[in-house]
């Protein structure tokens, strides 16, 4: 019917509407960028900086009432080289930014910061020398999370916020 030539095979136009910069089906890399952020979304490790009051409402959002876990981030991990999430909990001085800036440092990307509470967000009531007046001025912040103390419902919104956030970014296909 085609002879010795058939029509498909070596045309550059029909190989390149199929396949994308790296050489898969883009139907196929979609769908793997869909399943990454999912799977990103409900793996959430956490590393708790909790430094000070807000530590008490934080708690109180792994416990059965609240329960943490049933968005998958019920596990927190307590070396920055295991977690993806940087919870930064309660007040932070001058003094300790700068070990906060290495432990976000010490973290693989893809990484995010949430900021809890008043005093992390903007500094809250200290209005001095030795706090600093938001973390956003150390480290980038993807979720703020107001209040003092933020209530666990309001720490549950902020989560569910960041899930949002992790599976609509777009994922790095290696």
């Amino acid at each position: 019917m085609f002879g010795n030539k058939v029509p498909w095979i070596g045309t550059d136009r029909i190989i390149n509407m199929a396949l994308g910069n790296s050489g898969l089906p883009s139907f196929l890399t979609s769908k793997l960028d869909v399943a990454i952020g999912w799977a990103r979304k409900y793996s959430i490790f956490q590393y708790p900086f909790v430094t000070a009051c807000c530590g008490m409402e934080y708690m109180a959002t792994a416990c059965s009432h609240y329960d943490v876990d049933r968005f998958g981030a019920g596990l927190p991990r307590f070396s920055p080289r295991q977690a993806d999430v940087l919870f930064v909990v309660g007040t932070i001085s001058h003094k300790m930014a700068p070990v906060l800036k290495t432990i976000y440092d010490q973290m693989c990307d893809p990484k995010w910061v949430v900021a809890f509470g008043v005093c992390t967000c903007t500094g809250g009531f200290y209005d001095n020398y030795a706090t600093v007046m938001g973390i956003d001025t150390i480290i980038p912040v993807d979720v703020y999370i107001p209040g003092c103390p933020p209530r666990p419902e309001t720490v549950l919104d902020g989560l569910i916020k960041l899930q949002e956030k992790i599976q609509h970014q777009r994922q790095e296909i290696v």
